[in-house]
């Protein structure tokens, strides 16, 4: 029994035939996609060195198979007459499906890359103190767009809301410029890392400590006795810092100025200077302390002893203990160390010395003395 021709053509126009090929087709098209992604990708993936490239594929080898299926679907829903309000329910039901996978799968994208950047040390502004700070910058910006494209999706005009939004933020900007101020500040600070945690720095104004929080609004410094000072960043960007720590090595070199009386014998002197660092326990022996004649002084010959501390937090006790062997050594060697000193000579004295009194004034004639 043949067939009418037009039965088949009506069979092929026919919805229930259409709309299961056609997913048929996405499911096909899904596995394949499936298929060439673990036997090609995931097999390139798999000789590299590290396991970055495997878990991106991770990340977005879902969103890539449910956004074939649902554009199968997609296709699938124009073929029946649907309303227009269904269809378009529908459409934008689909779109805001995929813009939410794709967002979270965009965000856990950024979170890892964020993550691997503050493992290396190259980039230096992604620190586990700032890492927080850019994952939710992230979130904000990943989310905001796609929130955006929602929007768009159900055909919500947002122009209005994002020039209220632009109001707002010219408002708040202006109240809060100092805190953003710090803000950008911190940033650049972590950026540049002009210090670290643990060093000793010097600010312009004089405030002297080891560093010992480095945050996104203020740096705490704790000077030697023992005071905690905050400093917003705004100001601590824009003054003269004096790292003690910075440089090759952390090594300090410390200094200390001597006076002897002229006269001495200065190879003596040097000798004495020299032993009085070697033996001071705070010295470090490389660099070797030196002794350095330096110039003629007004009351004496001037000398530097130079020697290196292991760390700026030593220096005070390391210029305390050699000056106290220095004067001791010089004391026992019977060296003088000269102050300075002023004599007066007076040629002629405009004064009678008479009986007590010690300068009695000449009076002239006719003028009575006073009582």
């Amino acid at each position: 029994m043949e067939i009418p021709f037009n039965t088949v053509t009506d069979l092929a126009g026919s919805l229930w035939i259409k709309i299961p090929l056609i997913l048929i087709a996405t499911a096909v098209v899904s596995g394949i996609a499936d298929l060439f992604i673990k036997k090609v990708v995931m097999k390139l993936a798999s000789k590299t060195r590290n396991d970055f490239d495997d878990r991106i594929i991770g990340i977005f080898r879902k969103p890539v198979l449910i956004t074939i299926i649902l554009g199968g679907v997609s296709l699938a829903v124009h073929l029946p007459e649907l309303p227009s309000a269904l269809l378009f329910g529908v459409l934008a039901l689909i779109k805001t499906f995929l813009i939410v996978l794709w967002a979270s799968a965009v965000h856990r994208f950024a979170g890892m890359v964020l993550k691997w950047m503050e493992e290396i040390t190259t980039y230096s502004i992604i620190q586990p103190r700032t890492l927080p700070m850019f994952d939710i910058i992230s979130a904000v910006v990943i989310w905001g767009g796609a929130f955006y494209f929602i929007f768009l999706a159900w055909h919500i005009d947002v122009t209005g809301w994002l020039a209220s939004a632009g109001v707002i933020g010219i408002a708040i900007g202006f109240a809060a410029k100092d805190t953003l101020a710090n803000l950008f500040s911190g940033l650049f600070i972590i950026a540049d890392a002009p210090y670290k945690l643990g060093d000793f720095i010097v600010l312009g104004t004089g405030e002297r400590g080891v560093v010992t929080d480095i945050g996104i609004r203020s740096t705490r410094i704790l000077t030697r006795d023992e005071v905690e000072i905050i400093i917003p960043n705004a100001v601590i960007a824009n003054t003269k810092i004096i790292n003690e720590s910075g440089g090759p090595y952390e090594k300090m070199r410390v200094q200390s100025t001597v006076s002897v009386a002229y006269g001495s014998d200065i190879d003596k002197v040097k000798d004495i200077l020299l032993s009085a660092a070697h033996s001071n326990e705070h010295m470090c022996e490389d660099p070797a302390p030196r002794v350095r004649f330096q110039s003629f002084g007004d009351s004496g010959l001037v000398f530097h002893v130079m020697g290196w501390v292991d760390r700026p937090v030593m220096r005070g006790r390391a210029i305390d203990s050699l000056n106290s062997e220095i004067y001791k050594r010089l004391n026992a060697a019977g060296i003088e160390i000269p102050y300075a000193k002023h004599d007066i000579y007076i040629k002629e004295a405009p004064f009678d010395i008479q009986g007590d009194a010690l300068f009695t004034v000449k009076q002239k004639p006719g003028q009575r003395k006073n009582q």
